[in-house]
């Protein structure tokens, strides 16, 4: 997945959605993402359910289903990627806890949460 994001990439989870909100920036920040998902999963999957673009945006609407690594519990969470991208390559992205605040920040260009 690497080469699909810009080496400058960042990645900001907000508090709404996350108990550890943080900002991961570059190839070490995603694979510190991602890591971080995998020290309490088992399983981890991002299912799209809905795509709108927004002039250099594209917003994403999803379920996140993943299976906790102790207790085997699955759980299910939804959320809604904004994807900033340039020169093909992803160079932000942002996670909201509903489409309504995703795609107010997409046309007004802002961060996570009203940045």
């Amino acid at each position: 997945m690497l080469p699909l994001f810009d080496p400058e990439f960042e990645l900001k989870t907000p508090p709404t959605l996350t108990a550890e909100p943080d900002t991961y920036r570059g190839p070490d920040g995603i694979r510190r993402y991602f890591d971080s998902f995998y020290e309490a999963m088992d399983e981890v999957e991002f299912e799209p359910t809905g795509f709108h673009e927004v002039s250099e945006r594209v917003v994403v609407e999803f379920t996140l289903k993943a299976r906790g690594r102790t207790t085997g519990i699955v759980a299910e969470q939804q959320g809604v990627f904004v994807w900033e991208l340039r020169d093909g390559r992803a160079i932000r992205l942002d996670v909201y806890p509903n489409l309504d605040d995703a795609l107010e920040a997409a046309r007004l260009g802002g961060g996570v949460s009203g940045e």
